[in-house]
């Protein structure tokens, strides 16, 4: 029995890791291939430098593409040992992957399935509200691999979190070094950034509406960030730092995966997490200060008449994945 995959079979887990999320798809991860399994570094070079100076969403999707490779690996065979920061918070080096002969994981169909079928879906939900129960165990799921999370239920932590998702993006609209490069990044090239084919078309906002940041595109959807019927869910922790922020990405692709399997869309909102005053708002009036807000994601149905929606490129594997 072989002790560790093949390079061919680590550049398969590292492909399939690339189809996680990443903010505004810069995906911003290298892997290295070793002799006992991989190693995942952050890309500073595709840091968003004005909208996450902290590089707070840089590492949360790196968390996000740690949590794909563990799971594609399972399901592939092979069991995986994680160390987390192994040359501290300081070092690009975010986790270091063992990786040993093992059997496929059950749910190695399905699982493989999720990871190939996720995906940011800005075309307006269903109205169809997502029971309460279903956030709850979309927000355990998410808590498994280190992260806090909070579904909205009640009445007022929803309307406080509404008013404050309604507020940054007008709050940021105002940074013209945040929207130059939030522009740079639509259409930014063939493997990466986000295609007008995904976002929705421009149209006048009318009064009371909660925008998107995407200011045009091809959809011909409403361009709304949020409706009464969306559920939403909180990721936070007890302390900032690049440990909380890469267990929030490993739990954020937990909950995405497994809402894919259960025909749930989800959307992240992280532009009220990127503005100060937005998240010491949510921190305060949301989180009654139990800890600092890391993401903020919607919960829907897409209706089940609508077209499979094009998937953004992926960089390709050569790219992101170095050999020893």
């Amino acid at each position: 029995m072989r002790s560790a995959p093949s390079a061919a079979e680590k550049r398969h887990i590292v492909e399939l890791s690339t189809r996680a999320p990443s903010i505004h798809n810069t995906q911003p991860w290298l892997w290295r291939s070793t002799s006992r399994g991989l190693e995942l570094r952050a890309d500073p070079s595709r840091q968003l430098l004005a909208a996450d100076p902290l590089g707070r969403n840089l590492v949360i999707s790196c968390g996000a593409a740690l949590h794909h490779a563990v799971v594609a690996a399972a399901a592939l065979g092979w069991r995986t040992e994680v160390e987390r920061l192994p040359e501290g918070s300081e070092s690009t080096l975010l986790a270091r992957l063992t990786l040993r002969h093992g059997v496929p994981s059950e749910t190695a169909a399905a699982d493989l399935r999720a990871i190939e079928h996720r995906c940011t879906d800005r075309r307006r939900f269903t109205s169809w509200p997502v029971p309460d129960e279903r956030l709850q165990h979309l927000a355990h799921e998410a808590e498994l691999y280190g992260t806090r999370a909070v579904p909205l239920v009640d009445a007022s932590s929803r309307f406080r979190a509404e008013l404050l998702v309604a507020k940054a993006p007008d709050l940021q609209a105002a940074d013209a070094a945040v929207t130059a490069e939030q522009r740079s990044w639509v259409d930014h090239s063939p493997v990466d950034g986000i295609p007008t084919a995904v976002l929705p078309a421009e149209r006048p906002a009318m009064a009371g509406e909660h925008r998107s940041r995407y200011a045009t595109g091809l959809m011909e959807e409403p361009d709304r960030e949020l409706e009464s019927s969306d559920g939403l869910i909180l990721l936070y922790a007890p302390a900032e730092g690049p440990l909380t922020w890469l267990a929030a990405g490993e739990g954020l692709s937990a909950l995405w995966l497994l809402a894919t399997a259960q025909g749930f869309s989800i959307v992240p909102l992280s532009q009220v997490i990127e503005v100060e005053e937005t998240r010491r708002a949510l921190t305060e009036q949301v989180l009654a200060g139990m800890g600092t807000p890391l993401m903020l994601v919607r919960v829907g149905w897409q209706a089940i008449s609508r077209s499979e929606l094009q998937r953004t490129s992926r960089r390709p594997v050569s790219d992101v994945l170095e050999r020893m």
